[in-house]
Order: structure tokens, then sequence, then C-alpha cells
């Protein structure tokens, strides 16, 4: 883990949360072992406790084997475990082009505009989807601004949403 990170409970459990959607584990040893490689020392038990309250299940792996699995987020009921990059991209670029409204930049400051309700959803998979080139993002009701890394990467990263919106098919931001 960073030193930009806390080492809150919630920081803790949002990088176990992290860790099971985007890798298959098969253990609570194994967990505590990438937790670790984080800088994110646990005992058995805080672990225990964690993966119950993020409510974790085991599931059966499509190669056979029982992996750790967390609910989705959203109110989402299906666990979700190793989840790919791949889907998450392919997510964004199908939520762009249905609910992206408009997309405009001001030096590394992107505004984005959907439909009333809908800004959190979007910012959710932009969140997720990991994205090197964005730094993070803000949602309200219909807004969602993102600040860039590149302190004039704004226009750049708001024509990439623009496209988006126009081909679902487009690869994510690199």
């Amino acid at each position: 883990m960073s030193s930009l990170q806390p080492t809150t409970k919630t920081a803790r459990q949002a990088r176990i949360r992290a860790i099971l959607t985007g890798q298959s584990v098969r253990s609570q040893a194994e967990l505590a072992a990438l937790l670790a490689d984080d800088g994110v020392l646990v005992t058995q038990a805080t672990l225990s406790r964690d993966l119950v309250e993020l409510g974790a299940v085991r599931v059966r792996a499509s190669e056979g084997t029982l992996v750790y699995a967390v609910p989705a987020e959203g109110g989402g009921r299906t666990p979700q475990s190793g989840v790919t990059q791949e889907i998450l991209d392919s997510r964004l670029s199908r939520l762009c082009s249905e609910l992206l409204v408009t997309a405009e930049a001001s030096g590394n400051l992107v505004v984005l505009r959907t439909p009333p309700g809908a800004a959190n959803f979007l910012a959710l998979a932009i969140d997720h989807s990991v994205m090197p080139s964005v730094l993070g993002s803000i949602a309200g009701d219909d807004t969602i601004m993102l600040v860039t890394r590149d302190p004039a990467g704004g226009p750049d990263v708001a024509e990439r949403f623009r496209q988006f919106a126009q081909d679902p098919m487009s690869k994510p931001l690199s």
C-alpha cells in the first residue's frame, strides 16, 4: 500500500475488496500475503472479521477451485471475483454510450454531465476502470468532475470520453 493511503479499517477493507474483485484468492493466508505485499499487516482474526463485514463468500471459480468473492457494489447480489480489466473497461465504454451527455475540459479538470441520478453510477465505473491519466473523480447527481494527472490533460481525457459515447467499442484511456 502506498504511503498516500491511510491505514484505517475502511482503507484496509477497500483494498481487500479491490484484491478480491481483481484476482482469484483461494485462502485467507493468500489474501494476508497480498495485503502484506501492499504494506498492510493484518492478523487472521481481523482479516476474518473484515471478510464477514464485506459479505465475502467462497464461490467456485471457472477452473473449479473455491475462491473468495464479494458482492458487487451498488446493490448487486452476484459475488464478484477476478473481474478482468477488459470487463471493467467494456462496462465503462457501454455506460458512456448510454449516459454521457457532455464532456468539457479546462486545464486538468474534466466535467462530465449525465442524466439526473446517473453521475454516481458512471463515476463508479470510471473509478473501477483504473485509468492512469485520471487522478480521481467527484460525482454529484448529474455531474462528474475528473482531475487528470497531467496539468494540461483535461482536453485529451474529455475527448476520450466523447469517443466512448460515440463508439462503445473504444479502448479505454491508457
